[in-house]
């Protein structure tokens, strides 16, 4: 198992999160990273759509996990998300989050969250990586 799918399962052993609202990592690598989740009855806001925190929740997961893939701890230092298109009851979402760019501690992911072909919201998050692993270091 390579280094990133290492670091992911260590980090979803313990991310309660995502794992309660029924996110499922499909595929992680370096600086990558894709995630999915259905939207539940649960999720849906007052006009019958998909409360947009879910869906700024399923882009920041998969953020997450791109960000932590080299196993160095690293943390949100900021974050926005653009609203395209509603999701609605019952839609499969899928979040994949793209390292564009490393300077120093800092990083800079894009994630697209889709349901098929269709784009749902952009999201931008940047990236601080603090001191440390996720997994022990090897020898």
């Amino acid at each position: 198992m390579d280094l990133a799918a290492r670091v992911a399962a260590a980090m979803w052993a313990e991310d309660t999160a995502s794992a309660g609202l029924g996110m499922r990592l499909v595929d992680v690598g370096a600086g990558t990273a894709r995630l999915e989740m259905t939207v539940r009855d649960d999720m849906v806001n007052g006009h019958g759509i998909a409360h947009g925190g879910f869906v700024f929740t399923l882009a920041d997961s998969a953020f997450a996990f791109a960000c932590n893939s080299r196993n160095l701890v690293t943390v949100a230092q900021a974050c926005d998300v653009v609203f395209v298109a509603p999701a609605r009851r019952g839609d499969l979402l899928v979040a994949e989050a793209h390292e564009r760019t490393t300077f120093g501690r800092n990083a800079i992911y894009d994630v697209t969250v889709t349901r098929g072909d269709e784009v749902i919201a952009e999201f931008r998050g940047r990236s601080r990586q603090l001191s440390g692993t996720i997994i022990p270091e090897e020898a």
